[in-house]
């Protein structure tokens, strides 16, 4: 039941924000938080129902994307609340939506159902963490270069007029990526204290590519408050050091579970 109230209210919500954009009006906020609240809510109900057993906990690929799609959603909620982020509502509906879609079904493969204990689950909710308000970022970077896009070509009409500005675009992107590297480094730091046996679970390609992403973003950082790095360069980094971190956690399990499975 919950499966099919997230699909119905993921797909409601995305409904008010393409009107309004549709008649050339402000999307706005209420109509739209309101189902996409109460869609995040029947995710995270029927995520848990797909992914917790008596035997453990379900760490698949789908179970996964699945579980840090409904944090970046959640996340991007809260945030909406302050700041004018709803014309994300139509990406990431359908998101979430095919997320929680290939958990239900366990698309890739049988449930890998794993024990999990209080320092290996901190490491996890670290790391879902991180990746979710890095992907935010990302998100945030890609609208920061359409608007940069749209300024240099004069085009000023159209989705543009319904962005902030581009001053407070910025700062909320650097935000997001000081917090989220701040959660990288202490999941990395977990992962090394309370992960055993690296090599033995094939995470040696995933701890290197995530050591790649934080040295990226950490370059980036160092160059908006030392030079002041901004614009395409700032989205140029935030690309790269995504782009690596996504490797890291899942291209690893894309591979291992997927591919080499049916290989």
């Amino acid at each position: 039941m919950f499966h099919w109230l997230t699909f119905a209210f993921y797909a409601a919500s995305a409904v008010p924000v393409i009107a309004s954009l549709a008649r050339s009006e402000q999307p706005r906020k209420l109509p739209s938080l309101a189902l996409f609240a109460i869609a995040v809510a029947c995710h995270a109900v029927a995520l848990w129902q797909s992914v917790v057993s008596p035997e453990g906990y379900r760490l698949d690929f789908s179970a996964s994307l699945s579980l840090v799609l409904l944090t970046v959603n959640f996340l991007v909620l809260l945030l909406t609340l302050r700041h004018p982020l709803q014309l994300l509502l139509p990406l990431l509906a359908p998101a979430g939506l095919l997320a929680e879609s290939a958990a239900f079904y366990q698309w890739g493969g049988a449930a890998d159902y794993a024990k999990m204990s209080p320092e290996l689950a901190s490491h996890i909710a670290l790391s879902v963490a991180a990746y979710s308000l890095l992907t935010i970022a990302t998100l945030q970077a890609l609208y920061l270069a359409f608007q940069n896009h749209q300024l240099r070509h004069g085009r000023l009409g159209g989705i543009s007029r319904f962005l902030p500005p581009l001053q407070s675009m910025e700062h909320l992107l650097f935000w997001l990526l000081a917090l989220g590297e701040l959660l990288l480094t202490a999941s990395l730091i977990t992962g090394l204290l309370f992960v055993d046996d690296i090599l033995g679970q094939h995470l040696l390609h995933k701890t290197v590519l995530s050591l790649v992403a934080w040295a990226l973003y950490a370059v980036l950082l160092w160059g908006h408050w030392r030079w002041g790095w901004r614009g395409s360069t700032a989205v140029r980094w935030t690309l790269g050091a995504f782009a690596a971190l996504m490797l890291a956690y899942f291209g690893s399990k894309l591979v291992l579970e997927i591919i080499l499975d049916r290989a």
